[in-house]
């Protein structure tokens, strides 16, 4: 059976598009260096990053989580316009997926203003329909529950889609919704770690989408 064409393509935000990874990790680390010195070292806290902040800092402290994410916020909205960049070929092929008319949206964990301005500060924001938030959903990836609400947004059905994430809950969350899915190379945990999880497709560079699109096999 041939496979249907994809003709829309769901986003993770941070390690995906944006290099936001020292972000996130400074973020965790002056906070927890804060209230627990001494006792995360970097490599304590890659697990931490693609869960949400509430499932993160529950494991941690439950009884101080709400504390942690609001110290956690607070600290990455000030720094977060001087670190966060895009990774290579970013604009370039979203530029041209969106000239082509593919139908794309960002499907993220976090809060959606704060996706929107990371969106905005690497001039983004035109070439997506949609944003889907974790205020916008109740069960975050690898629920597929957002990438429903991301498909219902842009008309578009599971089999024409692809989820594309650098970690397991984009592959998992895409897998339980249906879709295809393709994993990045260059994320921060490794293309040997994400392979696990079984992707339709590995990308080594964002412009990889622009070979998928014209029904290229990678």
């Amino acid at each position: 059976m041939t496979k249907q064409p994809i003709t829309t393509l769901l986003f993770d935000f941070d390690g995906t598009l944006a290099d936001t990874n020292e972000l996130i990790i400074s973020s965790f680390r002056h906070v927890l260096e804060e209230h627990f010195p001494g006792k995360f070292e970097r490599q304590d806290i890659l697990p931490f990053i693609g869960p949400t902040l509430h499932d993160t800092f529950s494991s941690v402290a439950p009884e101080m989580a709400e504390q942690l994410i609001r110290e956690y916020r607070e600290w990455n909205i000030a720094n977060h316009d001087a670190i966060v960049t895009e990774f290579e070929g970013v604009t370039d092929t979203l530029r041209q997926l969106h000239a082509q008319g593919v139908k794309m949206a960002v499907v993220s964990t976090k809060k959606r203003d704060m996706v929107e301005r990371g969106l905005n500060l690497l001039g983004l924001t035109k070439y997506f329909d949609t944003v889907i938030g974790l205020d916008d959903i109740t069960n975050p990836k690898p629920n597929p529950e957002p990438l429903m609400l991301a498909l219902k947004r842009l008309d578009s059905k599971p089999e024409e889609a692809l989820m594309i994430g650098d970690n397991f809950h984009d592959i998992l969350g895409g897998q339980n919704a249906g879709v295809r899915t393709a994993a990045v190379a260059w994320a921060l945990k490794g293309e040997d770690y994400l392979q696990t999880f079984k992707p339709t497709f590995m990308l080594r560079h964002m412009s990889d989408l622009l070979s998928l699109i014209e029904g290229e096999q990678l």
